[in-house]
């Protein structure tokens, strides 16, 4: 997938290289937030359409077929055990593990990535949330009928997948009310603004 964005949104760098030039193309271009958001969601459909467009109809088929069996335990599981497998170029280390649903039962529908190379390469909270949390909350959801709610913890970069959790409120998801990393290029400069004070990233 890092080879298909070459020559994509004006990048002609490969590898990660490429994949970062590209996410921060999209940060900057959105007019707010959301709209990074969407325009994250709708470029990972069309790379997927340009490898495959038959994968297109698949996800139909998943969410109308497969998503609602046995609430969706299935489903999540399945899903759950293709992203430790097949993402591990683009996050790194991950393994299935056990999570707690609504419920109150558990059930290996979780995904934890043990130092998300995503995060550590762009350095930048806002890719983060913007273009990766949310976006593949909302793909999973509303493409596969799958909620997930994802827990970036930015003090080891680690991640929490918890496949078959719907996403809390924005306004409760601890993620979105996270400061600036100290690595971020521009945290520093931010920080000399206000005064020394660590200060929530504006593009979260």
């Amino acid at each position: 997938m890092v080879e298909s964005c070459r020559g994509w949104m004006g990048s002609e760098k490969l590898g990660y290289d490429g994949l970062i030039e590209i996410v921060n193309r999209l940060m900057l271009k959105g007019r707010s937030n959301l709209e990074t958001e969407q325009s994250a969601v709708i470029s990972f459909l069309f790379i997927i359409y340009l490898k495959n467009n038959f994968i297109i109809y698949i996800l139909v088929l998943f969410k109308m077929l497969v998503a609602p069996i046995g609430g969706g335990r299935l489903a999540s599981m399945m899903v759950a055990r293709v992203t430790a497998w097949s993402c591990q170029w683009l996050m790194g280390a991950s393994s299935v593990n056990s999570i707690d649903l609504p419920d109150g039962s558990s059930c290996s529908s979780g995904v934890f990535v043990e130092r998300c190379k995503y995060l550590e390469e762009s350095k930048c909270i806002g890719i983060c949330i913007n273009t990766c949390k949310l976006p593949t909350q909302t793909f999973f959801k509303d493409y596969m009928g799958i909620p997930l709610y994802m827990e970036p913890k930015f003090s080891d970069y680690s991640c929490q997948f918890n496949f078959g959790v719907p996403q809390p409120p924005r306004s409760s998801d601890s993620a979105l009310h996270e400061p600036c990393l100290e690595i971020c290029p521009n945290a520093n400069r931010r920080k000399e603004l206000n005064k020394g004070l660590a200060v929530q990233c504006p593009k979260v």
